[in-house]
């Protein structure tokens, strides 16, 4: 039996991805954008394509401290003998409520989008929003993609992604239906929840024609050079002993 994958393989003499000679071809002439693109996609970007990989990256890179950070400085506290086992204990944290709700985002975008198109009138994307939030309240599901506990009067990084979006030309239907699910949840159903930044990268990634599943993977890659910083700073200025010395000060307080 011979296994395959059409990603990559190895010679004696060479190594390849996507048909290209990482030595020869690769190396010279390609950034990392340009590498993840050809893995994940087969092929390099455009340039406005480029540009949202980059930006989905970057927005992804830190957020302080998160459950995300702080799982990662305490595994450094109990292993700094293992960076990778730190950073791992960070991205297994990523999930429906942190950093992977791009996916979520994605996914729900892409599916209620069906059938529309970017220029399609206001009023469908409102009838789309309308119906997609009577169900979801109807189901008591949360919609991914709005509101934060922080940010409570507005992100700050949704206005930046959508002017990059806008200006690259990916400021399309699901970035569209996302404006209109928050201003119907506001306008109809009396609650502000804004926009946040994983709903707008989701729309982006969504916009791009992203797999959902790539829209996750891209927020991990950001994520991990985050937490390298965090480990590398938690290395010079330890805060995870605080964080146990917390829990251990909660422990002596409970009946």
């Amino acid at each position: 039996m011979t296994l395959r994958t059409s990603i990559g393989y190895a010679t004696t003499e060479d190594i390849f991805v996507r048909g290209k000679n990482l030595s020869t071809d690769i190396i010279p002439n390609a950034d990392f954008v340009d590498m993840a693109c050809l893995c994940i996609l087969g092929h390099y970007p455009e340039p406005r394509f480029k540009r949202m990989m980059n930006v989905i990256l970057v927005t992804s890179c830190d957020h302080g401290f998160t459950p995300i950070s702080m799982a990662a400085r305490l595994t450094y506290l109990g292993a700094p003998e293992s960076l990778q086992g730190a950073v791992a204990a960070g991205l297994l944290g990523a999930g429906d409520r942190y950093l992977g709700v791009t996916q979520n985002v994605a996914q729900m975008l892409t599916e209620e989008t069906h059938g529309l198109a970017a220029d399609s009138p206001a009023g469908q994307f409102r009838d789309r929003a309308r119906d997609l939030l009577t169900r979801y309240t109807a189901q008591k599901r949360k919609i991914a993609g709005v509101g934060h506990p922080i940010h409570v009067d507005g992100d700050p990084r949704v206005g930046a992604l959508r002017t990059v979006s806008q200006e690259n030309g990916y400021y399309g239907k699901c970035w569209h239906l996302l404006d209109a699910i928050a201003d119907v949840h506001q306008a109809e159903f009396g609650k502000f929840l804004p926009i946040n930044g994983a709903g707008a990268m989701g729309a982006i990634a969504a916009d791009m024609g992203l797999d959902p599943k790539a829209a996750r993977g891209l927020a991990l890659v950001g994520r991990t050079a985050g937490l390298i910083a965090h480990i590398i700073e938690e290395a010079g200025a330890p805060t995870a002993p605080q964080m146990w010395k917390l829990v251990l000060q909660a422990e002596q307080c409970e009946p």
